[in-house]
Protein backbone atom coordinates (compact mmCIF):
# COMPACT_ATOMS: atom_id res chain seq x y z
CA UNK A 1 0.00 0.00 0.00
CA UNK A 2 3.02 2.27 0.05
CA UNK A 3 2.41 2.97 -3.40
CA UNK A 4 -1.03 4.31 -2.78
CA UNK A 5 0.40 6.68 -0.34
CA UNK A 6 3.28 7.99 -2.69
CA UNK A 7 0.40 7.88 -5.53
CA UNK A 8 -2.38 9.85 -3.86
CA UNK A 9 0.63 12.61 -2.82
CA UNK A 10 1.57 13.06 -6.18
CA UNK A 11 -1.83 13.54 -7.16
CA UNK A 12 -3.26 16.01 -4.90
CA UNK A 13 0.26 17.78 -4.76
CA UNK A 14 1.01 17.76 -8.56
CA UNK A 15 -3.04 19.20 -8.56
CA UNK A 16 -2.05 22.08 -6.92
CA UNK A 17 1.66 22.60 -6.36
CA UNK A 18 3.63 20.38 -9.12
CA UNK A 19 7.23 21.42 -8.04
CA UNK A 20 6.71 20.71 -4.63
CA UNK A 21 10.42 19.04 -4.22
CA UNK A 22 10.63 14.96 -2.87
CA UNK A 23 11.92 16.11 0.68
CA UNK A 24 8.23 18.27 1.34
CA UNK A 25 6.47 15.32 -0.32
CA UNK A 26 8.03 13.47 1.91
CA UNK A 27 7.24 15.51 5.12
CA UNK A 28 3.40 15.13 3.51
CA UNK A 29 3.53 11.13 3.72
CA UNK A 30 5.01 10.75 7.16
CA UNK A 31 1.86 12.76 8.96
CA UNK A 32 -0.56 11.43 6.57
CA UNK A 33 -3.21 8.51 8.29
CA UNK A 34 -4.07 6.42 5.93
CA UNK A 35 -8.48 4.98 7.07
CA UNK A 36 -9.96 2.61 5.06
CA UNK A 37 -14.27 3.50 4.42
CA UNK A 38 -16.93 1.60 3.63
CA UNK A 39 -19.53 2.26 0.98
CA UNK A 40 -22.05 4.32 3.11
CA UNK A 41 -20.04 4.90 5.85
CA UNK A 42 -19.40 8.59 7.39
CA UNK A 43 -16.18 9.67 7.60
CA UNK A 44 -17.41 12.83 9.27
CA UNK A 45 -20.96 13.19 10.87
CA UNK A 46 -22.76 16.88 11.23
CA UNK A 47 -21.94 18.55 14.74
CA UNK A 48 -18.18 16.99 14.32
CA UNK A 49 -15.29 19.12 14.16
CA UNK A 50 -13.09 18.61 11.39
CA UNK A 51 -9.31 17.73 12.55
CA UNK A 52 -8.26 16.73 9.15
CA UNK A 53 -7.86 17.71 5.45
CA UNK A 54 -8.72 14.17 3.26
CA UNK A 55 -6.66 13.00 0.05
CA UNK A 56 -8.66 10.47 -1.46
CA UNK A 57 -6.48 7.37 -2.40
CA UNK A 58 -8.91 4.98 -3.60
CA UNK A 59 -12.66 5.14 -4.19
CA UNK A 60 -15.78 8.19 -4.30
CA UNK A 61 -16.50 10.45 -1.40
CA UNK A 62 -19.42 13.29 -1.60
CA UNK A 63 -19.74 16.30 0.80
CA UNK A 64 -23.17 17.20 1.55
CA UNK A 65 -25.60 18.68 3.90
CA UNK A 66 -29.44 18.41 5.01
CA UNK A 67 -31.93 21.52 3.83
CA UNK A 68 -35.48 21.37 4.95
CA UNK A 69 -35.24 17.44 5.28
CA UNK A 70 -33.40 17.02 1.81
CA UNK A 71 -29.49 15.70 1.40
CA UNK A 72 -27.98 18.45 -0.95
CA UNK A 73 -24.90 17.36 -2.53
CA UNK A 74 -21.71 20.38 -2.05
CA UNK A 75 -18.56 18.33 -3.09
CA UNK A 76 -17.50 15.26 -4.86
CA UNK A 77 -14.11 13.45 -4.95
CA UNK A 78 -12.03 11.00 -6.22
CA UNK A 79 -8.61 9.55 -6.60
CA UNK A 80 -6.71 12.37 -6.40
CA UNK A 81 -8.87 15.03 -5.05
CA UNK A 82 -9.29 17.01 -1.42
CA UNK A 83 -11.89 16.95 0.57
CA UNK A 84 -11.89 20.10 3.37
CA UNK A 85 -14.64 21.32 5.19
CA UNK A 86 -12.98 24.41 5.33
CA UNK A 87 -14.98 26.56 8.11
CA UNK A 88 -15.04 23.60 10.90
CA UNK A 89 -11.17 22.73 9.97
CA UNK A 90 -9.91 26.51 10.27
CA UNK A 91 -12.10 27.66 13.08
CA UNK A 92 -12.82 24.12 14.69
CA UNK A 93 -16.04 24.67 14.95
CA UNK A 94 -18.68 21.94 14.84
CA UNK A 95 -19.56 21.34 10.97
CA UNK A 96 -22.76 21.37 9.35
CA UNK A 97 -21.46 18.87 6.65
CA UNK A 98 -20.92 15.77 6.33
CA UNK A 99 -18.45 13.33 4.67
CA UNK A 100 -19.68 9.81 2.94
CA UNK A 101 -18.57 7.27 1.24
CA UNK A 102 -20.01 6.76 -2.76
CA UNK A 103 -17.50 3.40 -2.57
CA UNK A 104 -15.48 1.41 -0.67
CA UNK A 105 -12.58 4.18 -0.60
CA UNK A 106 -8.71 4.90 1.06
CA UNK A 107 -8.30 8.01 2.28
CA UNK A 108 -5.33 9.68 4.01
CA UNK A 109 -6.24 11.80 6.65
CA UNK A 110 -3.79 15.53 6.83
CA UNK A 111 -3.73 16.29 10.54
CA UNK A 112 -4.43 19.95 10.56
CA UNK A 113 -2.53 20.65 13.42
CA UNK A 114 0.36 18.76 12.00
CA UNK A 115 -0.09 20.43 8.75
CA UNK A 116 0.15 23.79 10.39
CA UNK A 117 3.10 22.95 12.17
CA UNK A 118 4.73 21.84 8.72
CA UNK A 119 3.87 25.10 7.10
CA UNK A 120 6.20 26.95 10.12
CA UNK A 121 9.12 24.95 8.78
CA UNK A 122 8.51 24.49 5.01
CA UNK A 123 8.24 27.54 2.73
CA UNK A 124 6.93 24.68 -0.06
CA UNK A 125 4.26 23.20 2.59
CA UNK A 126 3.06 26.94 3.02
CA UNK A 127 2.60 27.24 -0.63
CA UNK A 128 1.00 24.06 -0.81
CA UNK A 129 -1.58 24.93 2.02
CA UNK A 130 -2.12 27.87 0.29
CA UNK A 131 -2.96 26.64 -2.96
CA UNK A 132 -5.97 23.96 -1.32
CA UNK A 133 -7.54 27.12 0.26
CA UNK A 134 -7.19 29.21 -3.08
CA UNK A 135 -8.25 26.12 -4.79
CA UNK A 136 -11.41 25.80 -2.67
CA UNK A 137 -12.65 29.37 -2.73
CA UNK A 138 -12.08 29.10 -6.15
CA UNK A 139 -14.43 25.81 -6.67
CA UNK A 140 -17.18 27.57 -4.11
CA UNK A 141 -17.14 30.77 -6.18
CA UNK A 142 -17.56 28.83 -9.52
CA UNK A 143 -20.27 26.61 -7.62
CA UNK A 144 -22.30 29.79 -6.80
CA UNK A 145 -21.80 31.71 -9.92
CA UNK A 146 -23.38 28.97 -11.70
CA UNK A 147 -25.79 28.49 -9.69
CA UNK A 148 -26.88 31.81 -10.32
CA UNK A 149 -26.11 31.97 -14.09
CA UNK A 150 -26.25 29.15 -15.53
CA UNK A 151 -29.51 26.80 -16.89
CA UNK A 152 -30.24 23.25 -16.03
CA UNK A 153 -28.45 22.07 -19.19
CA UNK A 154 -25.22 24.60 -18.64
CA UNK A 155 -24.60 23.09 -15.10
CA UNK A 156 -24.85 19.30 -16.27
CA UNK A 157 -23.01 19.99 -19.89
CA UNK A 158 -20.01 21.68 -16.96
CA UNK A 159 -19.92 18.90 -14.98
CA UNK A 160 -19.69 16.02 -18.06
CA UNK A 161 -17.12 18.74 -19.03
CA UNK A 162 -14.79 19.09 -15.76
CA UNK A 163 -15.87 15.75 -13.54
CA UNK A 164 -16.84 13.15 -15.74
CA UNK A 165 -15.61 10.58 -13.11
CA UNK A 166 -18.95 12.05 -11.08
CA UNK A 167 -21.03 11.51 -13.90
CA UNK A 168 -19.93 7.68 -14.52
CA UNK A 169 -19.78 7.15 -10.68
CA UNK A 170 -22.03 9.09 -8.60
CA UNK A 171 -25.76 7.81 -8.12
CA UNK A 172 -28.15 10.55 -10.36
CA UNK A 173 -29.69 11.36 -6.99
CA UNK A 174 -26.78 12.95 -5.88
CA UNK A 175 -25.94 14.42 -9.32
CA UNK A 176 -29.06 16.09 -9.53
CA UNK A 177 -28.73 17.34 -5.83
CA UNK A 178 -25.21 18.45 -6.87
CA UNK A 179 -26.67 20.45 -9.83
CA UNK A 180 -29.72 22.16 -7.62
CA UNK A 181 -32.13 19.76 -9.41
CA UNK A 182 -34.91 17.35 -9.69
CA UNK A 183 -34.00 13.53 -10.19
CA UNK A 184 -36.69 14.23 -13.01
CA UNK A 185 -35.51 17.74 -14.25
CA UNK A 186 -31.73 15.82 -14.29
CA UNK A 187 -33.74 12.94 -16.46
CA UNK A 188 -34.85 15.63 -19.11
CA UNK A 189 -31.67 17.44 -19.29
CA UNK A 190 -29.94 13.68 -19.94
CA UNK A 191 -32.12 12.77 -22.45
CA UNK A 192 -31.73 15.87 -24.75
CA UNK A 193 -35.36 17.49 -23.76
CA UNK A 194 -33.91 20.63 -21.53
Amino acid sequence: MEALLKETVDATVNSRYPSMTLESRKMIEEILIRKEVEKGELLLNEGQISHNIVLVGKGMLRQFYYKSGKDVTEHFSYEGCIIICIESTLKQEPTRLMIEALESSVVYLLPYNKLLRLTEISWEINMFYRKILEYSLIVSQVKADSWRFETARERYNQLMEHQPEVIKRAPLSHIASYLLMTPETLSRVRSGIL
